[in-house]
């Protein structure tokens, strides 16, 4: 296993129940992501400016879109999100039928389409869903079988998918087909059955090696096209949740956590459990996040919008 050295820095103290999904917007130089316990949606600026917005419901999962705002995944099913005046509009519920379950993780591909996968009922429920939101608002169901869907991301060639079940501990990989936005073939790509950790959210880098938060164990985990673990990156906090690149050169790593988990002994000895890391000196790249919607995935159609 690779040993190199990196840098690890607090940006934020937020002191989240449950952060998830760091996103890097980079039209506002601005990092988003969510409590998904105490529900909203948080931003810090590159000025250092910090905004928070209460959501409706429990959410797991943002993203941008085209057209403005961010959209993310819900308890009560896909919505959009306007942080210019804190609006939230209903897209797409899949899950109505499902109370229990909500949207938990997920990622917009290159052709624009929002990928979300949901939890079953309980902890032993195998009931939660992958599902496939495509720009023109109509939501397919594309797979089921998990208890908590989690980890989702595209590997930066198209051709993979992998989608996890913290709960099950395991990671999958799928076949991914881009053009046909269809996914075939699940099987196995890691099992975390026997280690101390759950894998939690996780992307790609651009080299193809999967990231992902190893959480109760206080580790960023890197893994190989394979699923062979390549290397581990140590936090200062024990409940790492989610994993994404950022800034401008999308070579900052930026790290969510979550306070829910400790005692109060724990939360004693880890006094930036919920904040945000940004790892650097890690030597590796990410991908640019794509955008929900029609065109060209990769951004807006109009620089600033």
């Amino acid at each position: 296993m690779l040993k190199r050295q990196y840098d690890i820095q607090v940006v934020k103290s937020a002191g989240n129940l449950v952060g998830e999904s760091p996103l890097w917007h980079p039209l506002e130089r601005a990092l988003y992501w969510v409590d998904t316990r105490r529900p909203s949606i948080q931003r810090l600026g590159a000025d250092g400016a910090f905004r928070e917005w209460a959501m409706p419901n429990r959410l797991g999962t943002i993203a941008l879109r085209r057209g403005g705002g961010l959209v993310a995944g819900t308890k009560r099913g896909f919505v959009h999100f306007d942080p210019s005046d804190g609006s939230v509009t209903t897209i797409a519920d899949p899950e109505a039928a499902n109370p229990e379950h909500r949207l938990n993780d997920g990622k917009i591909d290159r052709r624009g389409r929002y990928w979300c996968v949901s939890t079953g009922s309980s902890e032993e429920d195998p009931g939660g869903s992958l599902f496939r939101l495509d720009p023109d608002l109509s939501c397919h169901r594309m797979d089921t079988g998990y208890i908590l869907g989690n980890g989702l991301a595209f590997s930066p060639d198209d051709r993979t998918m992998i989608v996890g079940d913290t709960n099950a501990g395991l990671l999958y990989a799928y076949d991914f087909d881009l053009d046909a936005g269809q996914v075939s073939n699940r099987r196995p790509f890691f099992s975390s059955v026997e280690m101390p950790w759950q894998t939690d959210g996780g992307t790609f880098d651009s080299e193809g090696f999967y990231w992902c938060a190893l959480i109760f164990d206080g580790a960023i985990g890197r893994f190989d096209p394979t699923g062979r673990l390549d290397r581990l990156l140590r936090l200062p906090v024990s409940t790492p949740t989610m994993c994404s690149f950022g800034g401008d050169d999308l070579d900052i790593l930026y790290v969510t956590s979550g306070s829910i988990f400790l005692s109060e002994e724990q939360r004693a000895r880890e006094p930036e459990a919920g904040s945000i890391f940004a790892i650097r000196n890690h030597g590796v790249r990410g991908v640019p996040e794509s955008w929900f919607g029609q065109g060209d995935a990769s951004g807006p159609s109009e620089r600033g919008k």
